[in-house]
């Protein structure tokens, strides 16, 4: 069995999101892409407080219930044990590196794509939320 890591996620208005999975970093920079869960995106749960590193998937899952049944106070006195500050502690993760000889310009992309998805990932997005709000304000007009 592969390994797995338990996780929770914070959000600046201090909602808690728990999760598990194999790869990290992986699903860290995806939460923080809002590519994770409904959840994350909607309450903005991006900010990684604490993880835990299990041998093997099963325990990780297992974990995960355990503090999933734990009280909000709980949790905070986890967290508190690996990050008193409650700062990001993936908040560098997944930049790009930037060469000697790029330009500002490419930097700025980069990070951009890095942070947002591709330039035509950021477009479907943008299209698909307005085509909900275009669909909801013509609903509210026919009322």
């Amino acid at each position: 069995m592969p390994q797995g890591f338990v996780y929770i996620l914070g959000s600046d208005s201090g909602t808690l999101y728990i999760g598990v999975t194999s790869d990290l970093s992986k699903r860290v920079l995806e939460h923080k892409r809002g590519e994770g869960s409904q959840f994350t995106t909607r309450y903005g749960c991006h900010r990684l407080l604490y993880y835990e590193l299990f041998d093997d998937i099963r325990s990780a899952i297992d974990r995960e219930k355990s503090l999933k049944g734990k009280t909000r106070q709980k949790k905070l006195d986890l967290i508190r044990t690996m990050n008193p500050e409650f700062k990001d502690l993936a908040a560098t993760w997944g930049w790009p590196s930037v060469g000697p000889k790029q330009s500002m310009a490419e930097t700025d992309r980069a990070v951009e794509d890095w942070a947002f998805g591709t330039s035509e990932l950021r477009t479907r997005k943008r299209e698909g939320l307005l085509s909900r709000k275009t669909r909801r304000d013509s609903s509210l007009r026919s009322e």
